[in-house]
């Protein structure tokens, strides 16, 4: 036990220890100052030329979000046709078949949006060319396209009045080139010496110790792992994820693995206080959203360690903890860390099966996810905890009887009310989600779907809501992970989670973007006695206590639903 928390600790170290000069080295390379990456101009150079592209050009906040949808929309409309059409094309050793129509659509939109939600077995679903040129590929670009949008509101209020945010594409390759790609190549190395596979062959054979002819995946496997992780994208090469031995072979790839997935959500929080050179602001939020990360991982890790209360009604002692879904080389308490990061990050990577976990457990899990504010995906964590900035400052400055005002710049009623928009945006889209699969599942279980509602749930009562609430909730955060006791690959869980991807992904960038164009465009106030200081320890209370209730109030009743009344099932 104590050397399971030691592992964390080292973990959580290391992170650290990477994630401080990593904040520092971003923070330079967007405000382009000289940095030892710079070797790679000539490269980007090329890029820019052959698409036709001024990567200097100022753009304002309309034409940001313009380029970076553009960009987008062709990517979907590539992907959906290549998904269709994968069994007629090369690279294909296992002759894996084609996609539906619905579970094209639900993937491509899923791996565009950086959430990577599988509605399909990773190694039998794909061909190596998709795994590449699709999955691989837009897990590059749609880390970039969070990491860039970021950097744009880290330059709104770098200066103190200016309709420049930056240039999408110049912040767009710079985060592939100089960061992505680089760290995916390190992580790749490591992964493959470890055992990950890294070839291009097909299936192999091998014998059990039972006399059972086993056939075993394989493919480049270390590459897609490692930028699925870096970039917090999750999709799993393996339909296990990172639970299987060839995803995640040993304890060491394990901890790189959640070190991966952590270092760039930190470092960019830290890169923002550099950024705008207000170091202690960005010191406060990253303590805000460490604070928020420990009050859910200590009682995970709690619940799984006090292991199944049904079974230790039987007497049987679980000296190691609930270790149900778990596989042994980790144990429940570095699977408990990994399962409090993961859905901090929106990587959604697993290496235990979350449907196995606790019923306290889930609810951390799924309130991690709903906050979606404490560090967050690769760039979008940051944007997402603006909005309940705004909100803290409106509140906070309607409490001391002042104009709201943050970083020098009036917060008025425009402002405000797009951040309200947003906020409840989420809640919105997991709650109406939810209710509308819990209706088709009870009114129309026995219904001629493509797969009956009745055959979603392997779990009845309230585990198998929970398994509903979780599948739309990691929909809206841009996460992937699953209680995988929902049967998910039929029309119905295609289509609207595929609608929620898209929602709940661009919507929460448009709004923090718009705000921070409008911000910034607004004249300049100086600081006096009387400003409301947003960089101050108080303030970053005042803030967690916004998040805490606001999700409180949301999410509340669909918990005592789904794991909170569950874990008094098993207790009474």
């Amino acid at each position: 036990m104590n050397t399971e928390l030691l592992g964390i600790i080292a973990s959580f170290a290391i992170t650290l220890i990477i994630a401080i000069p990593l904040g520092k080295y971003l923070a330079k390379m967007f405000a382009g100052e000289h940095v030892w990456t710079d070797f790679m101009k000539p490269l980007e150079r090329g890029i820019f030329k052959l698409a036709g592209i001024n990567p200097k050009e100022p753009m304002n906040w309309k034409q940001f979000l313009k380029a970076m949808m553009v960009i987008n929309i062709l990517w979907l409309a590539y992907g959906f046709f290549v998904l269709i059409y994968q069994d007629k094309l090369p690279l294909n050793p296992d002759g894996n078949p084609g996609m539906t129509a619905d579970l094209a659509f639900n993937t491509i939109i899923s791996f565009v949006v950086n959430c990577n939600l599988q509605h399909y077995s990773g190694e039998s679903g794909l061909t190596y060319l998709t795994q590449h040129f699709i999955v691989m590929f837009l897990q590059f670009t749609s880390a970039a396209t969070g990491i860039a949008a970021a950097v744009a509101l880290f330059k709104a209020f770098r200066d103190k009045t200016t309709t420049d945010l930056g240039n999408f594409w110049d912040f767009f390759v710079k985060s592939i080139t100089r960061l992505l790609l680089p760290l995916s190549i390190v992580i790749a190395l490591i992964l493959t010496f470890n055992g990950t596979p890294s070839s291009y062959a097909g299936k192999d054979q091998f014998i059990s110790m039972q006399g059972d002819i086993v056939n075993v995946s394989r493919g480049p496997a270390a590459q897609m792992i490692a930028i699925k992780h870096l970039g917090t994208n999750g999709g799993g090469w393996f339909g296990a994820n990172s639970a299987h031995p060839l995803e995640n072979p040993n304890y060491l790839t394990n901890m790189v693995e959640i070190v991966s997935q952590m270092i760039v959500p930190m470092a960019m929080i830290l890169a923002f206080g550099i950024f705008i050179r207000r170091k202690k602001l960005g010191l406060v939020i990253f303590g805000v959203m460490t604070v928020g990360m420990f009050m859910l991982m200590i009682p995970t890790i709690t619940s799984e360690l006090g292991g199944n209360p049904a079974i230790a009604k039987m007497g049987i002692t679980q000296a190691t903890g609930a270790m149900e879904g778990k596989e042994v080389r980790f144990g429940p308490t570095a699977t408990a860390y990994w399962s409090t990061l993961t859905t901090i990050v929106s990587t959604g990577s697993v290496n235990g099966m979350h449907d196995s976990t606790m019923p306290l457990t889930g609810l951390w899990q799924l309130l991690g996810m709903m906050i979606n504010g404490f560090f967050g995906g690769c760039g979008v964590g940051i944007l997402n905890y603006f909005i309940y900035l705004i909100i803290a400052v409106f509140i906070s400055g309607l409490m001391v009887g002042r104009t709201p005002e943050f970083l020098g710049h009036k917060v008025e009623a425009r402002e405000v009310k797009i951040a309200a928009i947003i906020t409840l945006l989420s809640p919105l889209l997991i709650m109406a989600g939810t209710a509308i699969a819990s209706y088709v599942f009870m009114a129309h279980g026995n219904a001629d779907w493509a797969v009956k509602p009745a055959n979603w749930l392997n779990n009845p009562g309230y585990h198998g809501f929970s398994e509903m609430l979780y599948e739309m909730t990691s929909a809206n955060a841009n996460n992937g992970s699953g209680f995988e006791g929902l049967g998910d690959n039929n029309i119905f869980w295609n289509v609207s989670t595929g609608i929620i991807l898209i929602l709940g992904r661009f919507l929460p960038i448009f709004g923090p973007i718009a705000i921070a164009g409008l911000l910034a465009q607004k004249k300049y106030v100086p600081e006096s006695a009387g400003t409301l200081r947003v960089d101050t320890v108080t303030f970053g209370l005042m803030t967690f206590a916004i998040i805490l209730v606001l999700n409180a109030l949301s999410y509340f009743p669909a918990l005592v639903l789904g794991p909170i009344a569950e874990y008094f099932s098993m207790i009474k």
